[in-house]
């Protein structure tokens, strides 16, 4: 009645093979993601819209014997991410993960009768909007493979919300919400699409500034400020990008092939499920 399916993983690492496109791999996450997935044998395709920082990984990960592309890529772009993906089908035969982890305009530290349309529409919408073009373009491949994986990004504000967070609580929610009904839709023909969600990584530069930001808003000390986010985790302490990015290997893994239309929790306790 019930279809089985067994994997040998003697030997192997756990993305051997695979082909993973990265969008917005020059920022912190995105970075510790790609060289997480080359380390663990995949062929990572790096995208973003500035070539630099791009290339600085690319090299990286050449220096630590795995293979990295990098290409320039508006992730806001329907017709540059689908023409982008199609030249990595070309190159790889197939496209096995797609992880959108691009920053948007958040407007943290911000009351919502603050915001401008303008403002609130950026931090709120410009993220779910960019995840829902990689995420269905990507899912456009797969479908036809009958298989893949599609990863976004999201936090424990979207379901904690918490006063002067912008639209930042709303677009994750909206991002969630988007996992959850694509990951029923394409199920069937054997994709899989699962949210990864992470609380602030305090090795990530960028979220330095945020929290230095915030810190000063509230008129304490960029160390108090992090003391007190690490308090109310169940853990003690805030996830740091490596653990974010294992975590993101073992769900583009086979290993976690019964895992879609959900979000998985790697928030060190932040939120309790």
């Amino acid at each position: 009645m019930y279809a089985s399916t067994s994997y040998d993983f003697a030997g192997r690492k756990l993305l051997e093979g695979k082909a993973a496109v990265i969008y917005g791999a020059g920022g912190g996450v995105g970075s510790a993601v790609a060289r997480a997935f080359a380390k663990e044998g995949a062929r990572v395709f790096l995208a973003g819209r500035t070539p630099a920082p791009l290339e600085l990984v690319a090299s990286e990960v050449a220096k630590a014997g795995g293979t990295a592309r990098a290409n320039s890529v508006d992730a806001l772009d329907q017709g540059a991410v689908e023409r982008h993906l199609q030249d990595v089908v070309s190159q790889a035969g197939r496209l096995d993960v797609s992880f959108n982890l691009i920053g948007t305009s958040v407007a943290i530290g911000s009351p919502l009768t603050a915001l401008t349309d303008a403002q609130f529409s950026r931090a709120a919408f410009e993220k779910a909007r960019s995840q829902f073009i990689t995420m269905t373009a990507a899912a456009r491949v797969m479908e036809k493979q009958g298989k893949g994986v599609i990863l976004g990004l999201t936090a424990p504000q979207a379901r904690l919300p918490r006063p002067r967070m912008g639209g930042f609580a709303i677009g994750g929610a909206v991002t969630e919400a988007l996992c959850r009904q694509l990951g029923l839709e394409v199920g069937p023909r054997g994709v899989r699409v699962v949210c990864l969600r992470t609380g602030g990584t305090p090795d990530n530069p960028v979220l330095h500034e945020v929290f230095a930001h915030l810190a000063k808003q509230r008129g304490t000390t960029l160390e108090a400020f992090a003391e007190s986010e690490a308090s109310v985790t169940a853990l003690k302490r805030l996830p740091l990008l490596a653990e974010v990015a294992n975590a993101a290997v073992f769900i583009a893994s086979d290993y976690a092939s019964a895992i879609t239309a959900t979000t998985v929790n790697a928030s060190c306790g932040e939120l309790v499920d």
